[in-house]
């Protein structure tokens, strides 16, 4: 059973309004004498008791029919939430009150349908909709046994005129209590189901809501990634090559001060492009690091700033066919950059080759040097490799390396070009 109902809580505090209305119309009947007729004298109440007052219990049952309408109220404080058990049996004792109230009943009885509407009503907030039509024709069907046998009783006391008029009345009343009892049922059914619609609404927002805040978390962290590797790729690649030619300008000044002075000058202008590096990275994180310039010019220039740097001139081939969509040259040319920074940083090189070339559909680069190599099952961790990677992933396609340790290393790109117009 559920807790009492709180008018506050509940969710049709209407419903709680009508059911007690209406239990209220029933009980004043017990109460307020039905007038005198002075033409001829009245007829005794429809009621078991009123036709024989000389059974045994009739002294008992009109008060026990006054305290079943006070417990099927009182019924209406509590419904059952969980066990189809207990909602039956729930509902079999709400009809026995009803029954005993329309049977023995003397004063009200002639009022007891109502308390089938307040059936019906209560059996839309724990049935689902077989059980209330059950409860609902069941209702019906109990109305008309009762009409018929309260129709019994009065052909002991009534002319055939009075016979005659009252299978006429009972026939209108059971025709319109049986389509207030449907018209009961499709408002329940109607209000139900749009409270059904709320509550599917509102759950249905909060996934939204929740899903909207896991989508804006995953692009601030993707947008944090991709700035961490614009400034890993750019910056890293500048302060790697400025610290390859501050060291050997280290080197050099004491035993060749001219020639410190150039990897110092380089140096410098290393310096410098950092610093612009950085300065793009937080100003315009999403411009074009290409700067206007062709894809094979700004490989060129790679290659120009990694020979300077390392003394070794990668050997290069760009056989580009059409021009490329912007974000595709802007990977090429970043997982070049990254390339060429872990180059010079781990692998002791002293060949590097290069190829870009479009064939059917598909742009491959190949990066390859004779350095010392890794093991790939160790070693695959970092965030440059992680970022080329990523950037290949990105723009739909597939990264490959191949190393091994004395060997050198090999990194392929794959992106098929489908979809552009050739």
């Amino acid at each position: 059973m559920s807790p009492p109902i709180q008018i506050k809580k509940h969710p049709f505090p209407s419903l709680l309004y009508l059911e007690w209305t209406l239990l209220a119309i029933t009980a004043l009947i017990a109460v307020i004498p039905p007038p005198l007729r002075r033409s001829r004298p009245r007829l005794q109440e429809l009621s078991i008791c009123g036709v024989f007052p000389d059974l045994s219990v009739c002294g008992i049952l009109p008060e026990l029919s006054i305290y079943s309408l006070i417990a099927f109220a009182l019924m209406g404080l509590k419904l059952p939430r969980n066990s189809q058990t207990a909602k039956i049996i729930y509902t079999v004792v709400e009809i026995l009150l009803i029954l005993m109230i329309g049977l023995f009943g003397e004063r009200f009885a002639r009022l007891f349908p109502f308390l089938y509407i307040i059936l019906v009503t209560r059996s839309c907030l724990i049935f689902q909709l077989p059980g209330r039509l059950i409860v609902t024709a069941l209702s019906f069907t109990l109305f008309l046994v009762t009409t018929q046998l309260k129709y019994q009783l009065f052909n002991f006391q009534a002319s055939p005129q009075a016979q005659e008029r009252f299978r006429f009345l009972s026939l209108n009343w059971s025709l319109v209590f049986g389509l207030s009892l449907v018209f009961v049922l499709l408002m329940m059914n109607a209000v139900l189901s749009e409270r059904h619609s709320r509550e599917k609404l509102a759950i249905a927002n909060e996934k939204l809501r929740q899903y909207a805040l896991r989508i804006e978390n995953q692009a601030t962290l993707e947008e944090r990634n991709r700035i961490a590797r614009e400034i890993h790729d750019s910056l890293g690649h500048s302060l790697t090559a400025l610290n390859l030619q501050l060291e050997t300008a280290l080197k050099l000044w004491q035993s060749n001060p001219g020639k410190a002075e150039t990897f110092l000058a380089t140096a410098k202008e290393l310096g410098s492009k950092a610093l612009n590096d950085v300065r793009q990275s937080v100003s315009t994180m999403r411009s074009n690091p290409l700067q206007e310039q062709s894809l094979e010019r700004a490989i060129a220039s790679l290659s120009e700033n990694f020979h300077r740097s390392n003394g070794i001139l990668p050997i290069y081939q760009i056989n580009i066919e059409y021009s490329l969509p912007p974000e595709i040259n802007t990977a090429i040319y970043r997982i070049t950059q990254e390339s060429f920074t872990n180059i010079s940083k781990y692998a002791y090189a002293t060949e590097v080759k290069l190829e870009l070339t479009t064939t059917r559909g598909n742009l491959r680069l190949t990066i390859e040097d004779n350095g010392r190599g890794f093991d790939v099952r160790q070693n695959t961790t970092g965030f440059g490799l992680h970022s080329m990677r990523d950037r290949t992933l990105a723009i739909g396609g597939e990264f490959n390396i191949n190393s091994a340790l004395g060997s050198g290393c090999k990194i392929t790109v794959d992106i098929p070009l489908t979809r552009l117009t050739l």
